[in-house]
């Protein structure tokens, strides 16, 4: 029996990205999409409680969804799907995901959906805003499920994969990394609308990175492929040892 491929994005049920990831996955599992009506890019793990949502399906196997990349997931593994995926698979992003970014992704958060409900995950990205050839990534993105799917991974684990936007020869190799750290340039704009109201805006040039050795950045930047395993453990445990010994002064100051 084909083992369950859950496949979901944030750039839209129509994406580029999705379709490529979608045609390498088959020859590895049966693969049924969940993705949203539009682009969701910026959605992190955000959801619609209690919120109704329009649901297509376009297909017995391809759903739409006017909601959030967690939404898809939601939708899909609590009960619109009659088995639960052997794998979720979020991508692949037009765009890269890397150090900090993955806190505000919806690509990375439809991934910790599924290992938040016990499934391994994988989110994918080709390192390009603009012109993003997605068959390299697709290809690796096909390899990397058919592993996982073999050999599982931790439990709570995700990864989280970056793939440089170049031809398979100029691929120099694939890392495990650890996580980088964004530099954000972003700047608040003031404007006003023909109404008179005053409007604010995010805007800024594009962000840039602290060069550390071993991380997604410094693996991207060398032409390789950087593959970055993720749990949902966010405990600090060293600082929670540290602070341990505030415990007592603080019960006391409440109590005076």
């Amino acid at each position: 029996m084909r083992k369950l491929i859950l496949l979901t994005n944030d750039d839209g049920i129509d994406a580029p990205g999705l379709q490529a990831a979608r045609r390498e996955l088959a020859k590895v599992g049966r693969v049924v999409v969940f993705a949203p009506k539009s682009e969701r890019s910026g959605a992190s793990h955000s959801f619609s409680l209690r919120k109704p949502l329009e649901i297509v399906w376009r297909d017995a196997d391809t759903v739409s969804v006017d909601g959030t990349p967690t939404d898809c997931v939601m939708f899909a593994v609590r009960g619109l799907l009659k088995e639960k995926p052997h794998l979720v698979v979020s991508g692949i992003n037009h765009g890269p995901n890397l150090g900090d970014d993955i806190t505000y992704s919806g690509t990375v958060a439809a991934a910790m959906e599924g290992a938040l409900l016990g499934i391994p995950a994988i989110a994918c990205s080709v390192t390009d805003w603009r012109k993003a050839k997605f068959g390299v990534a697709a290809r690796f993105l096909a390899s990397l499920s058919a592993r996982v799917l073999r050999h599982g991974l931790p439990k709570g684990t995700f990864l989280n994969v970056n793939v440089p936007n170049l031809s398979r020869s100029r691929i120099e190799g694939v890392r495990i990394t650890r996580m980088g750290k964004r530099v954000y340039r972003d700047v608040i704009v003031k404007q006003t609308d023909p109404s008179g109201q005053t409007l604010f805006s995010i805007d800024g040039e594009d962000p840039g990175w602290k060069r550390e050795p071993g991380t997604d950045f410094a693996a991207i930047e060398e032409d390789k492929i950087s593959v970055t395993p993720f749990h949902l453990d966010l405990t600090h445990h060293a600082a929670a040892q540290k602070l341990r010994t505030w415990e007592r002064t603080l019960f006391r100051e409440l109590r005076t």
